[in-house]
């Protein structure tokens, strides 16, 4: 019987991040712990010597009188040392904690410790890779283990120990056969996780469970819980009165309050599915829109037994409904919702194609851990959809090839044909926008059986339809699938694929000869037609403005048609031939080994890969753009590398309507947003929408009450934006928002149209020092996604958050973690922004003005949902700051303060805001 192993689960606290400059630990706590039970605690405030920065105390709450009696880290590094002695060195960021460590070990005259780490972060990645963050305080929520102060060395490292247990608890529940397929590639790991992963084995094979929640398919263990809900309770009638919504919505939802706007929603959307017409429903924040129409669909379609079909913008609100939404509709309704969420082909998990890359022996790193998580995810995933993954940049690669495509044969089970299955049995199917409009070129369409849509966030089905018929070439990826493929003489798929064709005998010499003597010609036509093309684009910008980025429209640049038809050609050619030999290689398939069915697969994927990127060279380069906006981008500095085109419709009404013609024969349509109105412009959105103007706009509206906590302000002696330089407005901009942000203790969104003018604000923010006590975050210059962003922004009291276009909208942020949002510009779009550059010109090719007709509808609509930011709730409290003065002194401006709920707007000058804003806090 082996000794059981001992761990020391670590946690420091410190003034930054580097000891070599001098920073230095604060706290110290260490949990000991055998046989996954705590035998003891180890916890002490360290002296560092020198002052917390204001940062540090704001995110750990540990002061400089905390520490002005502590003793320094040498009187305890005897113990400590001491302590860790035959532990295995657990923390979370283990490398963090024991490089700081061990400086400070040797700072205090001590040999370097030696011996085991395991790290939290990299086990909890793999054991939980659906967890949407893997920051020690976000486990802990998701896993239910207390953390009353994250940030505090003491309850950290207990936290950490619980994480750690339940990793090991995790452990032991996968099958015996998803443990030892991880064993087997643990040892290419950062941390000596694979010595638990061989003692979770050992324990598995002793006692051998039957009952595990998984089937097994080919080599691969995945969770059963594909279960059709079959769930028919009593059916509930419509509650027609407002007494009986009460009574129903009360039920289920103990503190309910009656919101007059959500009965009247329901009613209208009731009466449309029954009448099987089309309306439009614009529903501000506060009247509770998802409730409000998802109880009248659920209860029309069990009543009449017809399907209902609501279609979202972002797989993240899609989950949102699921996950939050429905379980609120059934405890209303008493009952399980027979529902479907249902995705694009390429969302889903090609399980075959997995397996032949497992099969592959020469794998990166990021390849390993990205299929560690794989392995435990399907075990336990209902839906095979691969955004459930929270994968790094680089597992985002091997992603790619795992996602199911249009021509590949399915065999044996499949996730999408699943889901397709469960949608034909199903009350209500929940799907987004784009996967609506890939209908209109489906084979078979999917959504024939539908007898009601209810379109949410109505307005992004305008966006969507433009990504959805975008098209982009970038020079990078094609170079990049060229390196893939490669030649004969480079060590690529092309040199391991003609080998292994060679050892067989199948393949004959001079069709490979053949085709690496095309793929060699495509290369260098190719690059040379690109070249050609970047020397006409340098020559029109001569004249231009001095910047490195330029923008040109394809219709003023007099490319050949020549050089680019030859690539096609080229390339058409070798797609040709390599279907061909990798058809002559697949006709002795029984004989292939695992590596050689893997090339097999690879050579079909970049095949595929290929003609996708022919496809877009021939749709820009080559067609005719009459409806079509096509542009070319690129950075001087890094020619060609930085170039790019792109191809997108300067009026989607006509795709929109082509998409909703034969829905609309069959259903009913119902759409609805927070935003779908413009004062001075009601029908902006419904007219690109391709809706009917005899079709009625509801506007609902929450109750004043509602916007009791907000106020607007307009600054009005901020210089006119129109008469100063960019960098006198940016100067008055950063000591504007220093000033209010310190009145108002940050919490506080600052909204950019323009990146450059963001992080120039930024900049000379940060320069000034006069906000260095408070946490900065701004998009496009901290790093991370937007929600990332978000969620740095909400762990701070004394925060600051700096966004442009996306954070305008779809952004949430409850409560007290907002208290003022400060419009720096109005959101009028770049009048040399592409896209909008070709749908004024479309605008004004047919007679209209594209300023009154597109300009200024869209900047209201973009203000109005930065004002939605604000308020959340009722209990909400906040600022809306407007800097831009053209709000009072342009004759537009008064549609900007039209379009905000009826709250107090005031005008009014630096000094009398700042003192406004004293006074409210207080």
């Amino acid at each position: 019987m082996m000794e059981s192993q001992k761990y020391a689960i670590v946690d420091l606290e410190t003034t930054g991040h580097s000891p070599a400059n001098g920073d230095r630990m604060i706290q110290i706590a260490i949990v000991i712990m055998k046989d996954w039970q705590i035998e003891r605690t180890f916890t002490k405030f360290i002296n560092p010597g020198k002052a917390i920065p204001p940062f540090i105390q704001d995110l750990t709450h540990i002061t400089d009188k905390d520490v002005k009696d502590a003793l320094p880290f040498e009187a305890h590094a005897d113990y400590i040392y001491e302590l860790l002695a035959e532990c295995v060195f657990v923390a979370h960021n283990a490398d963090f904690d024991l490089s700081f460590l061990q400086a400070e070990f040797k700072r205090a005259g001590l040999p370097k410790w030696q011996g085991k780490k395991m790290d939290t972060v990299e086990l909890a990645k793999i054991l939980f890779p659906m967890s949407l963050s893997f920051k020690l305080g976000d486990l802990a929520a998701d896993l239910n283990i207390p953390l009353a102060n994250a940030h505090r060395a003491d309850d950290d490292a207990l936290a950490t120990a619980e994480l750690f247990i339940c990793c090991w608890k995790e452990l032991l529940a996968l099958p015996q056969l998803t443990l030892e397929q991880m064993h087997k590639r643990s040892f290419r790991l950062k941390s000596n996780v694979s010595q638990l992963f061989f003692e979770a084995l050992q324990i598995k094979r002793q006692h051998v469970t039957g009952n595990e929640n998984v089937s097994y398919y080919r080599n691969l263990a995945i969770c059963d819980g594909r279960k059709q809900h079959t769930s028919q309770a009593e059916i509930v009638t419509y509650p027609q009165t407002v007494a009986e919504k009460t009574v129903l919505m009360a039920k289920a939802m103990p503190n309910f309050e009656e919101r007059p706007a959500q009965f009247e929603m329901m009613d209208t959307i009731w009466q449309a599915l029954n009448a099987q017409t089309e309306c439009v429903i614009e529903a501000s924040t506060g009247i509770g829109k998802t409730v409000g129409y998802l109880l009248p669909a659920i209860l029309y379609a069990q009543a009449v037994n017809k399907k209902i079909a609501i279609s979202t913008y972002t797989s993240h609100l899609q989950e949102q409904l699921v996950e939050e939404e429905l379980p609120k509709i059934e405890k209303i309704l008493g009952t399980k919702v027979n529902i479907a969420v249902l995705k694009g082909m390429q969302h889903y998990i090609d399980i075959a194609r997995f397996e032949q890359c497992m099969a592959y022996a020469d794998e990166s790193y990021d390849d390993t851990f990205t299929i560690l998580q794989i392995l435990v995810w399907l075990t336990k995933t209902e839906t095979g959809v691969l955004s459930e993954l929270n994968v790094s940049g680089g597992g985002q690669l091997f992603i790619e090839k795992i996602r199911k495509m249009p021509d590949e044969k399915t065999r044996g089970f499949d996730f999408y044909e699943q889901a397709l299955k469960n949608s034909e049995t199903a009350d209500c199917i929940v799907t987004n926008h784009s996967m609506v409009l890939s209908d209109l070129v489906r084979q078979t369409p999917i959504f024939t059986q539908i007898d009601g849509w209810i379109i949410d966030e109505a307005h992004q089905f305008i966006q969507a339809t433009m990504q959805q018929d975008e098209v982009v070439f970038s020079y990078t990826q094609w170079k990049y699938i060229f390196g893939q493929i490669g030649t004969m003489e480079e060590t690529a798929l092309f040199q391991q694929f003609s080998q292994a064709a060679k050892k067989r005998q199948q393949v004959p010499m001079q069709s490979l000869q053949r085709l690496d003597t095309q793929f060699i010609r495509l290369q260098r036509i190719f690059d040379e037609t690109v070249q050609r093309a970047v020397l006409q684009m340098q020559q029109q910008i001569k004249s231009k403005q001095a910047s490195s980025k330029y923008t040109l429209f394809l219709e003023d640049v007099p490319l050949a048609k020549e050089p680019l038809l030859k690539v096609s050609k080229l390339t058409q050619q070798w797609l040709d031939l390599a279907a061909e030999v990798g058809q002559i290689f697949e006709n002795n398939i029984e004989q292939l080994d695992n590596n050689e069915l893997y090339l097999l697969s690879e050579w079909h994927y970049w095949i595929r890969e290929m003609k996708m990127k022919i496809a877009e060279w021939e749709e820009i380069f080559l067609s005719p753009q009459t409806e079509n906006s096509v542009w070319l981008e690129f950075d001087v500095r890094s020619v060609p590398g930085s170039l790019h085109a792109f191809k997108k419709p300067a009026n989607v009404t006509p795709i929109i309507e082509k998409v909703l013609a034969p829905l609309r024969k069959q259903a009913s349509i119902i759409w609805t947003s927070g935003t779908l109105t413009v004062p001075g412009n009601e029908r902006f959105v419904t007219r690109q929408l391709g809706i009917d103007d005899r079709v009625e706009i509801t506007k609902l509206q929450a109750p004043p009450a509602y916007y009791a906590g907000a106020k607007a302000f307009i600054v009005t002696d901020m210089p006119d934006i129109q008469h100063v330089s960019q960098d006198e407005y940016i100067e008055a901009v950063a000591h504007t928002i220093t000033r209010t942000v310190r009145m108002t203790e940050g919490r506080c969104f600052v909204l950019f149209t323009a990146q450059e003018m963001l992080r120039k604000t930024v900049e000379l923010i940060q320069d000034s020092e006069l906000l260095d006590d408070y946490m900065l975050f701004a998009q496009g210059v901290s790093g991370g996604s937007r929600m990332r962003i978000l969620k740095s922004f909400q762990k701070f009291s004394h925060a600051v958050l700096f966004g442009t276009n996306s954070f305008w909208e779809g952004v949430d942020v409850p409560g007290d973690a907002l208290a003022s949002v400060i419009v720096v510009r109005l959101p009028f779009s770049s009048p040399e922004e592409p896209v909008f550059k070709a749908r004024a010109k479309h605008i004004t090719a047919q007679g209209h003005n594209s300023f009154n007709e597109l300009s200024l509808p869209e900047a209201i609509m973009r203000f109005k949902q930065g004002f939605g930011r604000l308020i959340r709730s009722s209990q909400d409290k906040g600022a809306f700051i407007v800097l831009d003065r053209r709000i009072t002194t342009k004759s537009y401006g008064k549609e900007f303060i039209k379009a905000l709920p009826p709250i107090d707007v005031k005008k009014l000058q630096l000094p009398e805001l700042l003192k406004e804003l004293n006074h409210w806090q207080k």
